[in-house]
């Protein structure tokens, strides 16, 4: 009798933990750093940027978290949501690792050095931005347009 009583707990404890592990994979996308706001632009310093290396970000409107990143790709300094264009509605966003950048919904991975091309209906929405004086401009009114992918 007392090995069930000890036997219990621990089976407890493990279904626990097992069913806790995997939370984080299905919750919702993270909460990353406010950008500095300008007037009408969200700005990122983009001297601290390294290349290849996405640097994520998140604007907060109306409640919602709309997450996006940026990233020197190719010489270019570019913006994306942190949204895929066909897997939005999961609002899983992406993920980088080892110079990949992964969609969290269906896992599809591609070099950042080919951002911009995408594979298939699996990438990145592009977002209009513009450099000067080291640092990225992104119109707040562009991101909050977008409140629909969050």
């Amino acid at each position: 009798m007392s090995k069930g009583i000890f036997a219990l707990p621990s089976i407890k404890v493990l279904i626990l933990s097992f069913i806790f592990s995997f939370l984080p994979a299905c919750s919702g996308q993270p909460a990353y750093p406010e950008p500095l706001q300008m007037g009408k632009d969200v700005v990122v310093d983009i001297s601290r940027i390294p290349s290849e290396v996405p640097e994520f970000f998140t604007y907060h409107y109306h409640g919602k978290k709309i997450n996006f990143f940026v990233v020197k790709a190719n010489n270019a300094f570019l913006s994306f949501l942190d949204a895929c264009v066909s897997c939005y509605a999961e609002k899983r966003g992406y993920r980088f690792d080892g110079g990949y950048v992964i969609c969290r919904a269906c896992n599809l991975k591609y070099p950042v050095s080919e951002i911009e091309r995408g594979f298939g209906s699996c990438y990145p929405i592009r977002l209009q931005g513009h450099v000067q004086n080291g640092k990225y401009y992104i119109s707040r009114s562009l991101l909050e347009g977008q409140v629909d992918k969050f």
